[in-house]
């Protein structure tokens, strides 16, 4: 699996998990309540601040991680142009670039079993509702583990596609994709299963 941390240390990797989780969800909600987009491209121009404060390298690394996103972003403003106004679909667009760059930035600085412990510590109260907290920090975690490596597999999948046929890639790549997953969550399982299980 993957490793998101950035290799690049910086003076955020320093702070726990449990405040830059906390800011995050804070920042998070200030900017879906924006409605400007001046004020969504200005939020935007400071989280790119804060990357390019890191140097070169985090921000290309930060940046590469992202580059998913663009496509989807794409086709939520053309849409919004096409069926009502492009001002809103580029708004709604731009708030969600910028909470997924916090929390990008976020994921980057924080190791994975930090995120899992505070997960775990606020899933607490959920057990007298039969929730096992260790369970769901684990699922969590496999979600943050997972999504970029199925990513990567879908990447390659694309490839391959291009490589046998002159056709542009579709939507009949999605039953390969979901097969891998599954593919990759049994053998997540039966390792979990072999070390003793939760």
């Amino acid at each position: 699996m993957l490793t998101l941390t950035s290799p690049t240390e910086t003076p955020l990797h320093k702070l726990g998990a449990g405040p830059k989780l906390a800011a995050l969800a804070g920042l998070s909600v200030v900017i879906f309540s924006l409605q400007n987009l001046w004020f969504i491209l200005g939020a935007g121009a400071l989280v790119c601040g804060v990357y390019l404060a890191f140097g070169l390298t985090f921000a290309r690394y930060g940046a590469a991680m992202l580059r998913p996103l663009w496509p989807f972003l794409a086709i939520l403003v053309l849409w919004h142009a096409w069926t009502s106004d492009w001002a809103l679909g580029a708004a709604i667009g731009g708030k969600m670039m910028v909470a997924v760059a916090l929390a990008n930035l976020v994921t980057m600085t924080t190791r994975l079993d930090d995120m899992i412990g505070v997960v775990e510590r606020l899933a607490v109260p959920l057990a007298r509702f039969g929730v096992k907290p260790r369970v769901l920090a684990v699922a969590v975690a496999l979600v943050i583990r997972f999504t970029p490596v199925l990513m990567d597999k879908a990447g390659q999948l694309g490839q391959a596609w291009r490589a046998r046929s002159a056709r542009r890639v579709n939507w009949r790549i999605v039953l390969p994709i979901s097969l891998m997953a599954l593919d990759d969550a049994d053998r997540v399982a039966e390792a979990i299963r072999a070390r003793g299980g939760l």
